[in-house]
């Protein structure tokens, strides 16, 4: 089984190699994605579970650049290109059509995320809703409400992603399990990793 496996490996071009090194992980993560995504996003800890920004005022913003949609396109790219090199196209073009391919789905994807995040805009979400509750810092929080970051926090039966800041003397890094102890404006947490 390992003979016939490194015969077909060694049989590859370099850019086959490299469609194939990136297709099997990503795929891989592509479908741990939408089982988690499918079973409700797992525990607080886990990163994969929402990429959307939500403000209670704003909406949120159309974001092309996140972790799904960079795992969406490596294995969109990755996949096309293995098939258009099957297909006997060259190394030129199957680079140009797999790149093609994996944009439009980060396209799509970014788009899918925004339309249903529209959906489920502000009037539903009280921010309120989130004091006394246990979050994890997604985006590094400056000490003494010197910059915004980010906590993900279960509000209203949903994990969210919201702008919060802090009177802690020192920053919270991300993974760090946070406590909401008010909301300022109606649309930013004011947390503290300092709670018992």
């Amino acid at each position: 089984m390992i003979e016939q496996y490194t015969n077909w490996w060694e049989t590859l071009t370099l850019l086959q190699k490299i469609y194939w090194s990136l297709a099997v992980p990503f795929t891989l993560f592509f479908l741990l994605q939408m089982l988690m995504t499918l079973i409700g996003g797992g525990d607080m800890g886990d990163d994969l579970s929402t990429d959307a920004e939500i403000d209670a005022d704003t909406g949120i913003p159309f974001q092309f650049l996140t972790l799904k949609n960079l795992v969406a396109f490596f294995s969109i790219f990755s996949w096309t290109g293995i098939a258009c090199l099957d297909s006997g196209m060259s190394d030129g073009w199957s680079l140009v059509a797999s790149s093609v391919a994996g944009l439009a789905m980060m396209l799509i994807m970014a788009s899918i995320f925004y339309f249903l995040s529209k959906a489920d805009e502000s009037g539903n979400l009280k921010m309120s809703n989130a004091k006394g509750k246990l979050g994890e810092v997604y985006l590094t929080i400056a000490s003494k409400r010197n910059s915004i970051g980010q906590i993900q926090i279960k509000v209203q039966g949903s994990l969210r992603t919201l702008e919060a800041i802090t009177d802690d003397e020192t920053d919270i890094k991300t993974g760090k399990v946070v406590k909401v102890s008010d909301v300022i404006d109606n649309n930013l947490l004011l947390v503290t990793a300092n709670f018992s």
